[in-house]
């Protein structure tokens, strides 16, 4: 498989961690995410941590995008609490922002070596719900 790099868009990189940094607070939440609409807006959400399970930075950023009228993301990121840096998105959340967003940009990596890659590297030989819909939304 060859990664396509992409360029990083910083300014998203801020966000998410101005998030983490301000509004992460104890144990219910602990992650950051941020997301650029295709209109330039950034959509900011943080995880929802709970013993039962809970949804994790990238999928409350979705809900978040939808309840202020953005629908489609560009790039995402998320970025830990107490200085942890950008954090690669989980399996699930890999897979949800294939199934939602087929051509978004995901930065993943540490330090000075954050880059974007499409998510569809993220899950190779991954599975398409959409396909799944027979073109219904």
């Amino acid at each position: 498989m060859t990664t396509q790099t992409l360029p990083v868009d910083h300014e998203l990189v801020r966000a998410a961690a101005d998030v983490a940094r301000t509004r992460c607070r104890g144990e219910r939440h602990t992650m950051a995410a941020a997301g650029r609409a295709p209109d330039g807006r950034i959509v900011t959400a943080v995880n929802v941590y709970h013993f039962t399970g809970g949804p994790c930075a990238e999928l409350a950023l979705i809900g978040v995008a939808a309840a202020q009228g953005v629908y489609e993301l560009d790039t995402v990121v998320a970025v830990g609490d107490r200085g942890r840096g950008v954090v690669p998105p989980c399996g699930r959340c890999r897979q949800v922002l294939l199934d939602y967003f087929p051509a978004v940009e995901v930065i993943v990596g540490t330090g000075d070596g954050v880059r974007a890659v499409p998510v569809k590297e993220l899950l190779p030989e991954s599975y398409v719900w959409a396909d799944q819909l027979g073109g219904v939304e």
